[in-house]
């Protein structure tokens, strides 16, 4: 018994510290063709050049807009032909040695994963590459999702047999299964610590502008009119103001005494996500007071403050055009039709206000009403597509049920305020789920037809490379998600 002992002890400590030579080395290669156009560059690329494999290895990620009928193995296939022929062995049947491929169809909501002769696993583990990080995807995080398929990839590869999970499970229940996930968690640790540190360094620059601005902000607040409808809401907002920068202070705080350590750890996230929530929102109220002041009392400017109200709602049409003319955007329908002939009056509307604004013969308090009033009437419009869609798009009941329920959820998600969102004078008048947005839409849309698709989906691998792959016969498989 002591003699079992030590040889477990003795594969244990190699797992744990690496019999096999070259046991973490970086990608010798990162290439990102991303096509689609939906990777965060700055993100991935420190990420994958940090991911450690147990031999040097080429990465090479592939994004493309494809469709949900495409053979994505055979997409892959073609464009390494024509792009990337180094991906491809000498013979040109097998994909090159020391490489592995990732590639993501957002659009057709396939992925796939590609490996050279030397670097191959079996289909088993190559599904289980893509069932692991799924769920970010169905979520369109689609930076997040490459990196941890690319992680998946590199826990994998040329993992000697001591590593693998069977003779884990099998030699030491507990402790050795401890020992077989570090890797992943490790990773998992150093992606939350990259994404902390950005979080905080979006925070930090929405908490400098507040401060910066604090004076200009009360003074603004007390020339904004109060007999004004929308000028005593905005001024509700300014009482509170003070309070909240005094939490935002101490968020501050808080969040600079992480130490790096810390900023990997996952306690540390909600500490940073509420100081960013409170200092961008403050960022925002602070432009709509100054934007409030200036409008109201057709302060110099005025012509800015107006054009910073109109602007998202003109950004917001010119979006009708990706949904109208993508797959289940029913361009031909009735609804369709609606929302077009909305935006074209629409926009000749804006640019009348604009000159009677500037004329005079309205009040800013008039056209922020009729501002008002077009976005609900494209809310409404909007409400209507959504069940031309759900009719179109959906096979039976309870994809219909799927689909309305992702289109309802447009009254409880608040904007995202970190995202880029800046909310204007009626945004913050208004409860946030007073307007329905094409944005909001495409985003319901897109996350109602995923968890259709999932559902739809046959959860297999695709191994083939279609009609146009030939002969050609490399490692690799395929799945939706």
């Amino acid at each position: 018994m002591r003699r079992v002992l030590s040889v477990l002890l003795l594969l244990l400590t190699m797992l744990a510290f690496g019999a096999a030579p070259a046991s973490a080395v970086a990608p010798q290669e990162v290439i990102v063709e991303d096509t689609a156009g939906v990777l965060d560059a700055n993100t991935l690329l420190p990420a994958l050049e940090d991911i450690d494999f147990r031999e040097p290895t080429t990465v090479a990620v592939y994004t493309y807009n494809g469709s949900k009928e495409a053979n994505i193995n055979e997409d892959v296939l073609n464009f390494a032909r024509a792009e990337h022929p180094e991906w491809i062995s000498g013979d040109g049947q097998k994909w090159a040695d020391g490489l592995f491929i990732f590639a993501l169809d957002p659009v057709g909501r396939h992925t796939g994963t590609y490996f050279g002769e030397d670097r191959k696993i079996p289909l088993d583990q190559q599904e289980d590459i893509r069932e692991e990080v799924n769920d970010l995807f169905r979520e369109a995080q689609w930076t997040d999702g490459t990196i941890a398929a690319v992680e998946e990839a590199a826990e994998r590869i040329n993992r000697p047999w001591y590593a693998s999970p069977v003779f884990i499970g099998a030699s030491a229940v507990g402790g050795a299964a401890v020992l077989a996930g570090a890797g992943t968690a490790v990773g998992l640790r150093r992606r939350r610590g990259t994404k902390n540190a950005a979080l905080l360094k979006t925070a930090d620059a929405a908490y400098s502008s507040v401060t910066r601005d604090l004076d200009a902000t009360e003074v603004d607040a007390r020339t904004i009119p109060a007999d004004s409808t929308y000028g005593a809401k905005v001024l509700e907002q300014y009482r509170t103001f003070m309070t909240r920068y005094a939490k935002a202070t101490q968020q501050n705080n808080a969040a600079h005494d992480l130490t790096a350590k810390d900023l990997r750890k996952r306690s540390s996230t909600a500490v940073i996500e509420e100081y960013a929530d409170t200092a961008t929102e403050l960022d925002g109220l602070d432009d709509v007071i100054a934007d409030t002041n200036s409008l109201l009392n057709k302060a110099p400017g005025w012509e800015r403050a107006w054009d910073r109200q109109i602007s998202p709602f003109n950004e917001d049409l010119d979006r009708l055009d990706d949904l109208l003319q993508s797959e289940t955007g029913e361009k031909d329908s009735a609804t369709a039709a609606a929302l077009t002939a909305f935006r074209t009056r629409v926009r000749q509307d804006l640019r009348s206000w604009a000159a009677e604004l500037s004329e005079g013969s309205i009040s800013p308090e008039t056209a922020l009403d009729r501002l008002r009033s077009a976005r609900g009437e494209l809310s409404d419009l909007l409400r209507n597509h959504s069940e031309t869609v759900i009719a179109g798009y959906a096979k039976n009941e309870k994809e219909r049920e799927l689909l309305r329920n992702a289109f309802e959820q447009d009254g409880a998600r608040r904007p995202g305020r970190r995202d880029g969102y800046r909310p204007g004078i009626l945004d913050t008048v208004f409860p946030y789920y007073a307007f329905y947005s094409v944005a909001t839409f495409n985003t319901d849309l897109e996350n109602g037809t995923a968890e259709i698709s999932s559902v739809r989906s046959d959860t297999s691998s695709t191994t083939g490379y279609g009609s146009s792959g030939g002969s050609f016969s490399g490692s690799g498989s395929s799945g939706s998600f």
